[in-house]
């Protein structure tokens, strides 16, 4: 049974704990999408650290529909922060680029630059980057290589999604933060429609080993095994020095 008040507690001293080793006085910057992955490692670094030394980061890519959500959450948490829209960055790369990107390309070309972005606000501003990514997405790969997967420090990567929504309800969050269908913020789909199954399905199946359907099993394992490159260290040539 997951407790989400010991959890809670633990990753609060985690975050400060990392902090008196990696920068005591320094800040956290977290990118703010208005989903409920950003809002709870937010509220978790004001419990950690508080609001002084947390630090928003808002970056539409020209309109966001959703922005609302991410400036109710600065809002209710009090912290300071910033909007960057990427739009002009994302055109300028696109337009500079001699061929045509891939689609791919395209989607994943704004988290790089958010990531981008956000560094350029933590190194000017005392800060470490807080990675906001989840154990459920990091799973099967749903993330960006060098983008949203980046930062400093993790504290949701070995929470699931239901897990994660269930600390968001113990910090006392706002229920439109916490319960928002996940979207992607990139092509306007939600992770579930992307994914092909539900959070639901998934996270049971990452901490009950169950799951009823065959065919969903069998996408989950192979996006699994597919995107473990992505949680690992880049791989590196050790010569022989004999």
């Amino acid at each position: 049974m997951f407790n989400a008040e010991k959890v809670k507690n633990e990753c609060v001293q985690w975050i400060r704990d990392f902090f008196e080793k990696n920068g005591k006085d320094c800040n956290a910057v977290v990118g703010i999408s208005g989903g409920k992955d950003s809002s709870v490692v937010a509220a978790l670094c004001v419990e950690a650290l508080g609001r002084d030394r947390v630090i928003g980061v808002l970056m539409p890519c020209g309109e966001q529909h959703d922005i609302d959500m991410a400036k109710l959450l600065v809002e209710t948490l009090g912290i300071r922060h910033y909007i960057v829209n990427i739009q002009d960055a994302v055109n300028g790369v696109i337009s500079n680029i001699p061929f045509e990107l891939q689609t791919q390309s395209l989607t994943n070309l704004p988290a790089r630059i958010r990531m981008t972005t956000l560094y350029a606000v933590s190194q000017s501003n005392n800060g470490r980057v807080a990675n906001t990514c989840n154990l459920s997405e990091d799973w099967v790969g749903y993330s960006t290589r060098y983008g949203d997967a980046a930062g400093d420090f993790s504290p949701c990567s070995h929470l699931t999604v239901d897990e994660v929504k269930q600390i968001g309800r113990l910090l006392g969050l706002p229920a439109v933060l916490v319960d928002k269908v996940p979207i992607d913020g990139l092509c306007g789909k939600t992770d579930e429609d992307n994914l092909g199954f539900t959070y639901a399905e998934l996270d049971r199946y990452i901490r009950e080993g169950v799951i009823e359907d065959a065919v969903k099993k069998e996408k989950i394992d192979r996006m699994h095994e597919r995107n473990l490159f992505k949680l690992q260290l880049m791989p590196s040539f050790e010569p022989g020095l004999d």
